[in-house]
């Protein structure tokens, strides 16, 4: 479990993990056991904290109440709930997700995703907070124009997984790329293309606030980047049900792509580069005794 293997890099950022669920404690403790979690699991058996954080799951009662036939809450259930469809059992499950909380107990950011089959990882959220955990397999390149140190945010994945890939930038001295919004004025905008893999989604590039640029000759403002930063390229493997029986055959996810980009300096811009990327990643089976719930 990947909460479990970041635990001791969480505390090391000064922060507390702590897992609530539905589950009774007796289903909490057996996956406790199994799984080695040595973090706090927290029993809600009656769902008043989920209720009270606004996150309790409406359409598992849908699913066994009076309209269960009604193909809208079949579909409902089909993407909210359970792929298996809705039982009493499954009342009052929350709708999955990470808060973050301050000292104060205040929540401060929040997670969730609308397919309850697909889950941010913990590296994954550190990275969108600006507080990313220790690079993994990390792929380190110099161009004439920059350095790059690009990496999925988890060594491994499975059905369901959102993750992300980060590519930190660094240009070189006098050197920038241009931004979104540059190209409206003709400019090739530094971007991440991938290629396409079964049962993987690819989300928008996530682009860092950038700075205007006076390109004085023309007397013109453009947005660039000449600072360090990073590109996040969320990936979201899929939860469908057909997928797991997939992604069995398989050991390992690979995904290829390029970094796309032009550079400039003051006085002139150079010919486009595209940097070639490769990511391998290990797949894991779900926890079965989980993932029916």
């Amino acid at each position: 479990m990947e909460l479990q293997s970041r635990l001791e890099e969480l505390r090391a950022q000064g922060l507390g993990v702590v897992a609530i669920s539905y589950d009774s404690e007796e289903v909490l403790a057996d996956f406790s056991q199994r799984r080695d979690i040595t973090f706090p699991l927290l029993s809600d058996d009656d769902s008043s904290v989920i209720t009270a954080f606004g996150i309790l799951n409406t359409v598992a009662a849908e699913g066994v109440g009076p309209n269960r036939d009604d193909p809208n809450v079949v579909a409902d259930v089909a993407k909210y709930v359970s792929l298996f469809g809705a039982n009493p059992m499954i009342v009052g499950t929350p709708h999955p997700g990470t808060f973050i909380l301050d000292g104060t107990g205040r929540v401060t950011s929040r997670f969730f995703e609308e397919f309850y089959r697909e889950r941010n990882t913990t590296a994954n959220v550190m990275l969108k907070l600006g507080a990313g955990l220790s690079p993994i397999a990390a792929i380190e390149g110099t161009t004439a124009h920059l350095t790059l140190t690009a990496y999925p945010s988890d060594p491994s994945v499975t059905v369901g997984t959102r993750f992300s890939i980060a590519i930190e930038i660094v240009p070189n001295p006098n050197i920038h790329v241009y931004a979104p919004g540059a190209e409206q004025m003709g400019y090739r905008v530094i971007g991440l293309t991938m290629a396409p893999v079964s049962h993987v989604r690819f989300e928008p590039v996530e682009f860092p606030a950038s700075e205007l640029y006076h390109f004085e000759p023309l007397d013109e403002r453009v947005p660039v980047y000449q600072q360090p930063f990073m590109l996040l390229q969320e990936v979201v493997v899929s939860g469908a049900a057909e997928v797991e029986e997939a992604l069995a055959e398989l050991d390992a996810l690979t995904l290829t792509g390029t970094l796309d980009y032009q550079a400039c300096n003051d006085e002139l811009c150079f010919d486009p580069v595209s940097v070639p990327l490769s990511f391998t990643l290990d797949l894991d089976a779900l926890d079965r005794q989980r993932a029916n719930r």
